[in-house]
Protein backbone atom coordinates (compact mmCIF):
# COMPACT_ATOMS: atom_id res chain seq x y z
CA UNK A 1 0.00 0.00 0.00
CA UNK A 2 1.69 3.18 -0.92
CA UNK A 3 1.84 6.25 1.83
CA UNK A 4 0.83 9.38 1.11
CA UNK A 5 3.74 11.62 0.84
CA UNK A 6 3.83 14.52 3.26
CA UNK A 7 6.64 16.99 4.77
CA UNK A 8 8.02 14.50 6.82
CA UNK A 9 9.14 12.51 4.02
CA UNK A 10 9.90 14.46 1.69
CA UNK A 11 12.97 15.82 2.59
CA UNK A 12 12.59 19.21 0.10
CA UNK A 13 9.70 20.40 1.91
CA UNK A 14 10.73 23.24 4.34
CA UNK A 15 9.62 23.57 7.56
CA UNK A 16 6.98 27.00 8.13
CA UNK A 17 8.43 27.27 12.21
CA UNK A 18 12.03 28.92 11.13
CA UNK A 19 12.87 29.96 15.46
CA UNK A 20 15.99 28.29 16.11
CA UNK A 21 15.46 25.17 18.76
CA UNK A 22 16.60 26.33 22.47
CA UNK A 23 20.00 24.72 23.41
CA UNK A 24 18.96 21.72 25.96
CA UNK A 25 21.54 23.08 28.21
CA UNK A 26 19.82 26.44 29.05
CA UNK A 27 17.20 25.93 31.39
CA UNK A 28 13.98 28.24 31.31
CA UNK A 29 10.36 28.90 32.92
CA UNK A 30 7.99 30.81 31.37
CA UNK A 31 9.95 31.73 28.33
CA UNK A 32 13.02 33.29 30.01
CA UNK A 33 16.33 31.83 31.26
CA UNK A 34 16.57 31.07 35.38
CA UNK A 35 19.24 33.91 35.07
CA UNK A 36 16.28 36.48 34.05
CA UNK A 37 14.15 35.81 36.94
CA UNK A 38 17.64 35.99 38.76
CA UNK A 39 18.20 39.20 38.08
CA UNK A 40 14.54 40.67 38.10
CA UNK A 41 14.80 39.03 41.46
CA UNK A 42 17.85 40.79 42.65
CA UNK A 43 16.20 44.19 41.43
CA UNK A 44 13.00 43.83 43.52
CA UNK A 45 14.98 42.72 46.18
CA UNK A 46 17.14 45.94 45.81
CA UNK A 47 14.47 47.95 46.24
CA UNK A 48 12.05 46.26 49.31
CA UNK A 49 15.90 46.97 50.45
CA UNK A 50 15.75 50.58 50.34
CA UNK A 51 12.06 50.64 51.51
CA UNK A 52 13.37 48.90 54.75
CA UNK A 53 16.26 51.24 54.82
CA UNK A 54 13.93 54.53 54.52
CA UNK A 55 11.27 53.30 56.97
CA UNK A 56 12.93 51.52 59.78
CA UNK A 57 16.83 52.74 59.72
CA UNK A 58 17.49 56.10 60.97
CA UNK A 59 21.16 57.47 59.29
CA UNK A 60 23.94 57.75 61.88
CA UNK A 61 24.47 61.47 62.65
CA UNK A 62 28.66 60.96 62.28
CA UNK A 63 28.12 59.62 58.48
CA UNK A 64 28.72 56.67 59.39
CA UNK A 65 28.03 53.65 61.72
CA UNK A 66 24.31 53.20 60.40
CA UNK A 67 25.08 49.20 59.43
CA UNK A 68 25.60 49.00 63.47
CA UNK A 69 21.86 49.01 63.76
CA UNK A 70 21.29 46.43 61.49
CA UNK A 71 23.56 44.26 64.17
CA UNK A 72 26.69 44.38 62.26
CA UNK A 73 30.29 45.18 64.18
CA UNK A 74 31.58 49.13 63.89
CA UNK A 75 34.08 49.55 60.98
CA UNK A 76 37.42 47.52 62.25
CA UNK A 77 39.62 50.30 60.45
CA UNK A 78 37.73 53.52 61.85
CA UNK A 79 38.13 51.99 65.34
CA UNK A 80 41.37 51.45 65.23
CA UNK A 81 43.45 54.16 63.08
CA UNK A 82 40.47 56.41 62.70
CA UNK A 83 40.62 55.33 58.68
CA UNK A 84 37.13 55.02 56.91
CA UNK A 85 37.04 51.57 54.85
CA UNK A 86 35.89 51.73 51.27
CA UNK A 87 32.64 51.57 52.02
CA UNK A 88 32.56 53.83 55.24
CA UNK A 89 29.35 55.56 55.25
CA UNK A 90 27.45 53.81 52.09
CA UNK A 91 24.96 52.31 54.39
CA UNK A 92 24.29 55.83 55.99
CA UNK A 93 24.08 57.41 52.43
CA UNK A 94 21.56 54.96 51.49
CA UNK A 95 19.46 55.73 54.31
CA UNK A 96 19.90 59.22 53.98
CA UNK A 97 18.77 59.13 50.39
CA UNK A 98 16.03 56.77 51.14
CA UNK A 99 14.72 59.45 53.35
CA UNK A 100 14.65 62.20 50.39
CA UNK A 101 17.96 63.64 51.95
CA UNK A 102 19.85 63.48 48.75
CA UNK A 103 22.20 66.26 49.36
CA UNK A 104 23.19 65.18 52.51
CA UNK A 105 23.41 61.64 51.40
CA UNK A 106 26.22 62.73 48.77
CA UNK A 107 28.29 64.59 50.88
CA UNK A 108 28.37 61.17 53.64
CA UNK A 109 28.93 59.34 50.65
CA UNK A 110 28.91 59.31 46.92
CA UNK A 111 29.34 56.36 46.41
CA UNK A 112 26.48 55.30 48.59
CA UNK A 113 23.83 58.09 46.82
CA UNK A 114 25.00 55.87 43.36
CA UNK A 115 24.09 52.70 45.19
CA UNK A 116 20.76 54.54 46.08
CA UNK A 117 20.10 56.09 42.87
CA UNK A 118 21.03 53.02 41.06
CA UNK A 119 19.17 50.63 42.37
CA UNK A 120 15.46 51.89 41.13
CA UNK A 121 17.21 52.49 38.00
CA UNK A 122 18.42 49.07 37.58
CA UNK A 123 14.87 47.81 38.42
CA UNK A 124 12.85 49.94 36.79
CA UNK A 125 15.37 48.51 33.30
CA UNK A 126 14.47 45.30 34.94
CA UNK A 127 10.66 45.58 34.90
CA UNK A 128 10.56 47.34 31.26
CA UNK A 129 12.55 44.85 29.20
CA UNK A 130 10.36 41.86 31.11
CA UNK A 131 6.94 43.51 29.87
CA UNK A 132 8.60 44.09 26.42
CA UNK A 133 9.26 40.47 26.83
CA UNK A 134 13.08 40.43 26.58
CA UNK A 135 15.05 38.19 28.46
CA UNK A 136 17.33 40.17 31.05
CA UNK A 137 20.28 37.93 30.64
CA UNK A 138 20.25 38.68 26.86
CA UNK A 139 20.05 42.14 27.53
CA UNK A 140 23.16 42.22 29.79
CA UNK A 141 25.05 39.95 27.49
CA UNK A 142 24.65 42.80 24.71
CA UNK A 143 26.28 45.58 27.03
CA UNK A 144 29.84 46.44 28.04
CA UNK A 145 29.23 45.53 31.49
CA UNK A 146 33.11 45.45 32.20
CA UNK A 147 33.27 48.95 31.46
CA UNK A 148 30.91 49.74 33.23
CA UNK A 149 31.89 47.66 36.64
CA UNK A 150 35.04 49.77 35.45
CA UNK A 151 33.43 52.81 35.71
CA UNK A 152 31.44 52.25 39.17
CA UNK A 153 35.33 50.62 40.61
CA UNK A 154 36.76 54.07 39.68
CA UNK A 155 33.62 55.83 41.54
CA UNK A 156 33.78 53.84 44.58
CA UNK A 157 37.85 54.38 45.22
CA UNK A 158 36.92 58.25 44.30
CA UNK A 159 34.26 58.24 47.24
CA UNK A 160 36.62 56.65 49.94
CA UNK A 161 39.32 59.06 49.16
CA UNK A 162 36.59 61.69 49.64
CA UNK A 163 35.87 59.95 52.65
CA UNK A 164 38.94 59.76 53.80
CA UNK A 165 39.49 63.36 53.11
CA UNK A 166 36.78 64.02 54.93
CA UNK A 167 37.52 62.14 58.61
CA UNK A 168 40.97 63.34 58.58
CA UNK A 169 39.50 66.75 58.26
CA UNK A 170 41.68 67.74 55.14
CA UNK A 171 39.10 69.95 54.35
CA UNK A 172 39.21 73.27 55.38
Amino acid sequence: MPSKAGADDNPSVEPTDTRPIPATSEATYLGKSIEHWLLLGAALVGIAALVVLGVWLDPDPRGFGTHEKLGLPPCTPMQLWNVPCPGCGVTTAVSLAAHGHLGPAFTTQPFGLLIAIGIPLFALWCVVHTLRGRDLNHEVGRMRVGLLWIGVAAVMVASWGYKLAVVRHWFA
